[in-house]
C-alpha cells in the first residue's frame, strides 16, 4: 500500500512531505498583495485542479540499501494537476548527470543509476512544485561491498590443546557495519581449512580441542550484509601443540597380612550309611597359609589306608568311606595345620546292615 506523503520535510532520514496550504486560503485575495501586484499577467495563471502530493512506496520509507555495480531505479509517484515541477536534490545539491538520470512523467518520476557506487550513498529529495504549494520526499540510499580485511592476526599463546588468538579490525568495513568474524583453522600436514567460529563479534579469541602432535595456523575473515571479506590475514606463527608425557602416580597404601591360623567355616556332619554304599564326609576351612590336612578314625590316621581317599580344594576337605562295613562305624577327625596353629572337627559315623 502506498501512502500520500504531506509533511514538511524534517531531516534527511524521514521521508515526510511539507504540508501543503489550504485551497481556500490560496483563492481567498489578500488586500495588500492584490493592491501592488494586479496586473494582467497573474490574471492569466492557471487554476490549480489537484494539489500536489507524493504517494512514497513503502520499500523507500526506510534506508534504501543497494550492493555496489547494482541497478538503482526508484518509481516515485505523485500527483497534481495541472503538470507540476519535480526537482531532485542529492545531499541538498544538485545532482550529478554524469552518474545519475532522472525521467519526469505526469504522474511519477524516475530516479535510474547504472552501476551504484558508495558515493551514491546519501539522502534524496524529491520536490513536487505547483503554484504556490509544493510537496517533498526523502530517500535514504545507502550502497555497500564486502569488507576489507582484518589488519593483522596473532598468536598469542599455546597452552594444552587451545590457542589463544588477536587481530584488529579492519580499516573499511564496507559502508556498513560488521556482523562479525569468521576464524579457521588449518593443520600443517593436510593444508586444509576448517571454519571454527562464525559471526563472532569480539577481536580475540580462543581455539580449543586442537589435536595432540599437529600444528596449526589461523586466519580471519570480516563479514557484513554482502559477505566475507575477499583476504584473509594469516597467523606468521604455527601453533604447536606439543605431546605431553603422561605420569601416573600411584597411591600408597598398606600391605595388609592375610595369614590366619586354620579355622573351620564349615563343620563336619553326623551321619548313618548302609553297609557296601560309599559314603562321604564334607568340612569347609579356612587359613592361610594353605594347611595340611589330616582325617583321623578313633584318633588314629588314615593316611595311606586305601579304603578311604581324602580330597582338599579351594577349603573344601572331603573323605570318601569305600563300602563301608559296621567295622568302618566310629569317630571321624579332620584337623587342619599350618604355621600359625591348627584346628579340628569331628563327627560320627554309623553302618548298618540292612535287614
Amino acid at each position: 500500500m502506498e501512502t500520500a506523503v504531506t509533511l514538511e520535510i524534517a531531516s534527511c532520514s524521514q521521508p515526510q512531505v511539507e504540508t501543503a496550504a489550504d485551497p481556500a486560503d490560496a483563492e481567498r485575495p489578500q488586500a495588500s498583495h492584490q493592491q501592488e501586484t494586479d496586473s494582467p499577467h497573474q490574471q492569466l495563471l492557471p487554476s490549480i485542479e489537484e494539489h500536489p502530493k507524493i504517494w512514497l512506496p513503502r520499500a523507500l520509507r526506510q534506508t534504501y540499501i543497494r550492493k555496489v555495480g547494482d541497478t538503482v531505479n526508484l518509481l516515485i509517484p505523485f500527483q497534481g494537476k495541472p503538470k507540476p515541477q519535480t526537482t531532485w536534490t542529492h545531499n541538498g545539491s544538485a545532482l550529478d548527470h554524469s552518474r545519475v538520470s532522472v525521467r519526469n512523467g505526469d504522474q511519477d518520476s524516475i530516479l535510474f543509476i547504472r552501476e551504484a557506487q558508495r558515493a551514491d550513498s546519501g539522502c534524496y529529495q524529491l520536490c513536487v512544485q505547483l503554484g504556490g504549494f509544493q510537496a517533498t520526499a526523502t530517500i535514504n540510499l545507502l550502497v555497500i561491498e564486502k569488507p576489507g580485511p582484518p589488519q593483522s592476526i596473532k598468536l598469542v599463546d599455546v597452552w594444552g590443546a587451545n590457542a589463544t588468538l588477536e587481530w584488529t579490525p579492519p580499516q573499511d568495513t564496507g559502508n556498513t557495519a560488521l556482523l562479525g568474524y569468521t576464524v579457521q583453522k588449518a593443520d600443517k600436514k593436510s593444508g586444509l581449512w576448517f571454519t571454527v567460529l562464525e559471526r563472532y563479534h569480539r577481536t580475540s579469541c580462543i581455539v580449543s580441542n586442537l589435536i595432540t602432535g599437529n600444528s596449526y595456523a589461523f586466519r580471519v575473515f570480516a563479514e557484513n550484509q554482502c559477505g566475507l571479506s575477499e583476504t584473509a590475514p594469516v597467523t606468521v606463527d604455527l601453533a604447536h601443540i606439543q605431546k605431553v608425557a603422561t605420569v601416573y602416580k600411584t597411591k600408597g597404601f598398606a600391605q595388609r597380612d592375610l595369614s590366619e591360623p586354620p579355622k573351620f567355616t564349615q563343620p563336619l556332619a553326623d551321619c548313618t550309611t548302609i553297609t557296601g554304599y560309599d559314603t562321604q564326609l564334607f568340612c569347609c576351612v579356612r587359613a592361610s597359609p594353605r594347611p595340611k590336612i589330616i582325617w583321623l578314625k578313633n584318633k588314629m590316621d588314615l593316611q595311606g589306608n586305601p579304603k578311604y581317599r581324602a580330597l582338599s580344594y579351594l577349603g573344601i576337605c572331603s573323605l570318601e568311606i569305600r563300602k563301608p562295613s559296621p567295622f568302618d562305624g566310629g569317630i571321624y577327625t579332620c584337623k587342619a595345620i599350618n604355621a600359625l596353629g591348627e584346628a579340628s572337627v569331628d563327627c560320627r559315623v554309623d553302618v548298618k546292615v540292612p535287614h
